[in-house]
């Protein structure tokens, strides 16, 4: 039975992240350092080691900072003359022939060494630099692979799975049954023959999936200075990595205020190579303008010449606007502050301009505004994650752009309408996303938009039914039309028709477990929404008893008495953020994030990362799919464990068989509701 915690409880808090050691791995260039082979290695008076060409790099370039601990270099290695490099990791930057009307090359050429010391100096050159007048310099998409077309290389696509399914399967003839509930089942089609490796994602034949245009605005002010910089710096090394010679990418770098580092180019081998260079080029300093970010970001949008099929946006902050927000409080002492202003209006959901480009929004450690970063997610239709642990945040990149090159569904539109004569729609649950019902109440649809591969929807509908005379009858029938981003030809499913049976007398009434475990997300959603209104105005006794009652339904329900991995999965959320409820500061200092990011993956029914969710032991793993990359490949090889523990009970260590049982749970975590 659940228990409830005291606003003063306590819980054992383990770091579940390893970091790898900076001896083995170069922090600049993210490649293997193994002496011998023509592998030259420097090590810094810091202590730290890097391979000598990626330091006389970094020092040609003004950089006399060490990228780990940011300490200032006295002692830098000779430049001699530029000697090609020996390949040496699946992130190597190679010398590359840079064009001379690149913006970026330019602006490198412009920073003097004598000052290199100086990062405010080196940030007025970055974003003092000119720009063009026009982001429309995108580099051109590779038109080969978009009209690959012939019958020798048609792919097999499997279309849209689509089924509905009854609360009950027979109902009495004479009977009117009122909020009679049908759950919609979504089901995307599983990826191309090309499977996505978490490791080599560029390698793979892009033909068979939708390629990219990503762009990334990026935090670079002062406070990501340090240890946060670097892994910054690392995990885009891994999204460049992973991008395909189709796929393109802009970076946004934004402090006080924005700079574009780069055109959308595409990521061959020559296209890495220059966005790595570029990347591990920043330097942190300045205040945090995340308004001029995004507006930049979005100008890289509206204005390129040509369009890749899918096109994302990928925002990563650490801290508060303080340039376009005044205040950010959450709401808890006040009126919450208008954040519609972070937001371009060409990209917000549901504009008329056409773009509708999705934020996905990283709130990085305990000081960024997650009510902000949330507010934007949500208006552009992303996602929020919260970045707790600054060693997680590849973790979370991966599992982000693994869903964006997956994307299997664009522009999908499902459609339900009463068979029977009398039955009305009432309104539908389908929390984030769109969707209406006719006047009538004759029919009902729902705005899905993209899917990833493998991806499920469910939205439930509720229905009057009427009495009638026949034994058998039909009460809806439900299809749907979507694009699919390959081919850009418009599809269309026609679902099977709900059937129940209509006998004089129902002797046996069984529940369907599948709506059950429906109605048991919607619940667990909205307590959820309703717990954090409760802890903004300071109540948090009252946010842990919310969720402490909801626990309690669950835990009494059909699915939840069958030990429902899904019921398991919305008991262990509910009992962290009842932890990060237990104090003000608690809840302040990581519990409104967590909250926050739950609310968008449950409202989206998409993955985010939160806390320990990123960690192979978690019970908290939301809509994971095959095609999302797996953390686990890139996490120490030996994760920490955080038991899972009752709140009226002592903590105590884990034994190694509970680990051991840990290992085995298989996660899940998903509701469908609106705030």
């Amino acid at each position: 039975m659940p228990t409830t915690p005291t606003p003063t409880s306590s819980g054992l808090r383990i770091s579940k992240s390893g970091s790898r050691s900076a001896k083995k791995t170069c922090a600049i260039c993210l490649g293997v350092m193994k002496a011998g082979q023509g592998h030259a290695l420097f090590t810094a008076e810091c202590s730290h080691t890097f391979h000598f060409h990626c330091i006389t790099s970094n020092v040609k370039h003004g950089n006399r900072v060490c990228p780990i601990c940011r300490a200032k270099w006295k002692e830098v290695p000779l430049q001699g003359p530029q000697i090609p490099e020996v390949p040496h990791g699946r992130s190597r930057v190679n010398p590359v022939s840079w064009t001379q009307d690149d913006g970026y090359m330019n602006l490198l050429r412009r920073v003097p060494r004598s000052v290199s010391s100086n990062r405010q100096h080196q940030l007025s050159h970055i974003f003092n630099a000119s720009e063009p007048s026009t982001f429309d310099d995108d580099e051109p998409v590779d038109l080969q692979t978009e009209t690959v077309r012939d019958s020798t290389q048609q792919r097999f696509v499997k279309t849209l799975e689509i089924k509905m399914i009854p609360e009950f399967s027979a109902i009495p003839k004479s009977a009117c049954t009122d909020n009679f509930s049908v759950l919609v089942h979504l089901k995307a089609p599983q990826a191309g023959t090309e499977t996505i490796s978490s490791r080599t994602l560029h390698s793979n034949n892009t033909s068979s999936r939708a390629p990219v245009d990503l762009i990334t605005v990026l935090d670079i002010s002062g406070s990501m200075a340090g240890t946060k910089l670097a892994l910054l710096k690392r995990a885009m090394g891994f999204v460049i990595q992973n991008l395909g010679p189709s796929d393109r990418l802009s970076v946004i770098a934004f402090s006080s205020t924005a700079r574009r580092l780069f055109h959308l180019r595409r990521m061959s081998e020559a296209g890495r190579q220059q966005a790595l260079q570029a990347v591990n080029s920043l330097v942190a300093s300045g205040g945090t303008n995340i308004a001029e970010g995004l507006r930049k970001g979005a100008r890289v949008i509206e204005e390129r010449k040509v369009k890749n099929p899918v096109c994302s946006i990928i925002l990563l902050s650490d801290g508060q606007d303080t340039y376009t927000v005044s205040s950010s409080n959450g709401g808890a002492h006040g009126s919450t502050p208008d954040y519609s202003s972070l937001v371009p209006p060409s990209i917000q959901s549901g504009s008329s301009t056409g773009h509708h480009i999705p934020v996905h929004s990283f709130g990085f450690g305990a000081d960024h505004d997650s009510v902000s970063m949330h507010s934007i997610s949500e208006s552009s239709g992303g996602t929020f994650s919260f970045i707790e642990a600054e060693g997680v945040i590849q973790d979370a990149f991966a599992q982000c752009i693994g869903g964006l090159l997956s994307v299997v569904v664009q522009e999908l539109e499902v459609n339900v309408e009463s068979v029977l004569p009398g039955v009305q729609i009432a309104p539908i649950k389908s929390g984030s996303y769109a969707s209406q019902v006719a006047e009538n109440g004759r029919s009902g649809s729902i705005n899905v938009g993209d899917l990833y591969a493998d991806e499920d929807r469910d939205f439930l509908v509720s229905v009057n039914v009427p009495s009638v005379s026949t034994e058998d009858v039909v009460l809806l029938k439900v299809n749907c039309a979507y694009k699919d981003p390959i081919s850009k030809e418009t599809v269309c499913v026609e679902g099977e028709e709900l059937r129940i049976q209509r006998p004089e007398i129902v002797r046996t009434i069984t529940m369907s477990i599948e709506v059950d475990r429906e109605r048991n997300r919607i619940k667990a959603a909205e307590a959820m929404a309703e717990a954090r209104a409760a802890a903004e105005q300071g109540l948090l006794s009252q946010a842990v008893s919310t969720l402490e009652y909801c626990r309690r339904i669950l835990s009494e329900s059909l699915a939840g008495k069958s030990n429902d991995r899904l019921c398991v999965a919305l008991d262990a959320e509910m009992r962290e953020m009842q932890e990060r409820m237990a104090s003000r500061q608690r809840y302040e200092a990581s519990g409104r994030a967590y909250v926050l990011s739950g609310l968008s993956s449950h409202s989206w029914q998409r993955a985010t990362a939160r806390g320990d969710s990123t960690d192979s032991a978690s019970l908290v793993h939301a809509y994971q799919t095959p095609s999302i990359l797996s953390p686990s490949a890139f996490r120490s090889p030996n994760p920490v464990l955080r038991p899972t523990k009752s709140f009226s009970s002592p903590v105590v260590e884990p034994r190694m068989h509970d680990c051991l049982a840990l290992f085995t749970v298989r996660k899940y975590s998903s509701v469908p509701w609106r705030l």
